[in-house]
């Protein structure tokens, strides 16, 4: 699928989706729950009350520029905490070839934050050695985010997530560690929207009096638009998210910038009482 943001398009590569339950990532969003949130039903939730979410990439093309924001899981990769995460054999480079994008064509790799699901595709298993997948890209890491993972003991998947999908991109010096505030192109610049992740940071596109927003992990689904307390497990500082995500839709609430999640599809933000709601369209 693809987008257009004045003269900048987005273009969306799945690796995985499906519809399921939430105990895992968003406990609270019981399918009682989410039945009773109509609005969500069908794009965003199934009439069962099943969360729709994908692990995905955007492509972002800005004139010359292609910047691809997250990488997904990747395949061959082990430790991880989730077990179907573990040695997948996905077609998402194949996806990405069909789309139009060959990786030794991409020229930025940005990564909104460094956990499991947004790191997996910087590299590749070649000979038994992890390589990055996209040879000619810089890959950009927040320096807060990647100063807080480096060395972090407490858990044995960030270990393996940052030894197999984040030093090998550092030891081949294609990594470069931007502050919060950081300027890609003159189309693509990023802000710092910590809670979910220490260093967690989110892309705007401004072209041509339009504009976009990729949250990253801001909110893992729109259930958490009218829920703003709902956070997810993996959320280093729950009520730092929580806080995130009404200072951010309460920016955007109401305005023509489209916001793309990072595991699902974009819409606007409308509010709704003291909470917000995700549309298809920028009004009610």
């Amino acid at each position: 699928m693809k987008w257009k943001v004045g003269a900048v398009t987005i273009t969306k590569i799945v690796e995985v989706e499906g519809a399921g339950g939430t105990k895992f990532i968003l406990p609270q969003a019981a399918p009682d729950a989410v039945r009773g949130m109509d609005w969500l039903i069908p794009r965003y939730a199934t009439e069962e009350g099943k969360l729709r979410m994908a692990i995905q990439s955007y492509v972002v093309e800005a004139g010359a520029r292609r910047i691809v924001v997250d990488t997904g899981l990747g395949n061959d990769k082990k430790g991880r905490h989730i077990p179907l995460w573990n040695n997948l054999n996905t077609p998402f480079l194949y996806k990405m070839k069909e789309a139009g994008f060959a990786p030794e064509t991409i020229d930025t790799v940005l990564c909104t934050h460094l956990h499991v699901d947004h790191v997996g595709w910087n590299t590749k298993l070649v000979a038994g050695q992890w390589v990055p997948t996209f040879p000619k890209a810089k890959y950009l890491f927040g320096k807060t985010e990647y100063d807080f993972w480096n060395g972090y003991e407490e858990s044995k998947e960030q270990r393996a997530v940052f030894a197999d999908s984040v030093k090998p991109v550092v030891d081949a010096g294609l990594a470069e560690l931007i502050p919060g505030e950081h300027r890609i192109s003159e189309e693509v610049s990023t802000f710092p929207t910590p809670g979910h992740s220490p260093g967690h940071l989110s892309v705007r596109i401004r072209s041509e009096g339009e504009e976009a927003v990729l949250l990253g992990d801001v909110a893992h689904h729109p259930v958490q638009f009218e829920h703003l307390d709902w956070s997810s497990t993996f959320d280093s500082d729950p009520e730092g998210s929580a806080r995130m995500r009404e200072e951010l839709f309460g920016e955007l609430a109401g305005t023509k910038v489209r916001i793309f999640g990072g595991h699902f599809d974009p819409g606007y933000a409308v509010r709704e009482g003291k909470a917000f709601r995700l549309n298809e369209n920028p009004t009610k």
